[in-house]
């Protein structure tokens, strides 16, 4: 990985770009005036470009960049604000002062909802494994101005751990969340969605394995919530009661913790 900065470069970009490099062990290279596509072709290497408002992440040879956006929680959390409903809340039960996992961060977009769902006395944990998505997705969350106050809060209060999801789950006492949510969809739902397919490489591919649900089962204290396709086999195969919703393409699915089941 390799970061520059945008085309019309200042002193401001110069340095933040150099600072990003460090933080991300990555080698900082100067633009001098070439397109991206230039700069990624001459050093073979996927980019970072440091913007005045944005980091961009560019996959080798892709000409469309990745950068955090708050995607479907901007509309998602104005419907709240009027007294809607939100699928992903009901499904979870999200109320005041709750805790949640979320093992595929992505974009951040259900976090966000939950974030705002919980308020300031809940707890709202995020694990990406890829580092430069976990960066700038990161950064995002504590600079974008969604122009909703309570919206910008919401963001600003979830923390994010660049790790492997099941590794973060293993370290974990038993019963340390409320909720422990999947949604390993991140290429369908944010790839596709957005067209940026060169995001390919960057997305975990990893998928819902039986240790992982174990661990699931330890770690969440009320319930486990999976968001998948509609046809997904995981529903049946991890016992989650499915809340279907007429006309979607994905469907959550719910594991409520018992005495049983514990």
């Amino acid at each position: 990985m390799i970061v520059t900065t945008a085309g019309r470069t200042t002193e401001d970009m110069i340095e933040k770009a150099k600072q990003t490099a460090l933080e991300l062990e990555s080698r900082y290279v100067t633009r001098r005036k070439r397109s991206v596509l230039s700069v990624m072709e001459a050093e073979q290497e996927d980019c970072i470009v440091v913007g005045k408002n944005r980091l961009e992440l560019y996959p080798l040879g892709e000409e469309t960049p990745f950068f955090f956006h708050p995607n479907s929680s901007m509309f998602r959390i104005k419907r709240l604000l009027k007294g809607e409903k939100d699928p992903f809340i009901e499904a979870a039960q999200l109320e005041a002062g709750m805790s949640i996992l979320d093992c595929t961060l992505g974009l951040a977009s259900d976090s966000i909802v939950a974030s705002f769902a919980v308020g300031e006395t809940g707890n709202i944990v995020g694990v990406e494994g890829n580092p430069y998505l976990a960066y700038i997705v990161n950064k995002g969350l504590k600079q974008w101005n969604s122009g909703i106050d309570v919206m910008n809060e919401a963001m600003r209060r979830i923390t994010i751990q660049q790790n492997d999801s099941l590794d973060v789950l293993r370290k974990l006492n038993d019963k340390s969340f409320d909720c422990v949510y999947f949604d390993p969809m991140f290429e369908e739902t944010i790839l596709e969605s957005d067209g940026i397919r060169g995001l390919t490489k960057f997305a975990s591919a990893e998928g819902l394995s039986t240790e992982m649900m174990k661990q699931a089962h330890r770690v969440a204290r009320k319930r486990i919530i999976l968001k998948d396709h509609f046809r997904s086999s995981r529903f049946a195969q991890f016992y989650f009661t499915v809340h279907r919703r007429k006309s979607a393409k994905f469907h959550f699915g719910v594991i409520e913790k018992t005495e049983n089941n514990i």
